[in-house]
């Protein structure tokens, strides 16, 4: 029987971890604005700061994304959103993304963003 990989749990909850690293790879959850007070653009760049957060924490960085998936409550957000996300995004390591409209959790989300780094 081969050994099994270890599986390092960072940030847990009570319903879920914020962060799970396994063979090289850190799987983020979900993460949404920490002030519902702001604009798409400033959700977006709040949630995009937790994210360099998570992936320093995990021992890694937005030029080792893999994919990133964001969900809009409402697709008007686009372009406000996609402002925020262009200033942040490392354009020599662009990761595959996916955008969808989304009903989310807390109608004072506008967006809930989740993502793929390896290490």
């Amino acid at each position: 029987m081969r050994p099994m990989s270890p599986i390092t749990r960072l940030q847990p909850e009570t319903r879920l971890t914020g962060a799970v690293i396994h063979n090289g790879v850190v799987y983020l959850a979900g993460q949404v604005t920490e002030d519902v007070t702001l604009d798409i653009e400033g959700q977006m760049a709040d949630i995009l700061r937790q994210v360099d957060a998570q992936l320093a924490e995990a021992g890694t960085d937005k030029s080792r994304l893999l994919s990133v998936q964001i969900f809009l409550a409402n697709m008007d957000d686009l372009d406000g959103m996609n402002r925020a996300w262009d200033v942040w995004l490392d354009r020599d390591n662009k990761p595959a993304r996916a955008t969808v409209e989304a009903r989310l959790a807390d109608p004072l989300w506008r967006v809930e963003l989740t993502a793929i780094a390896a290490l």
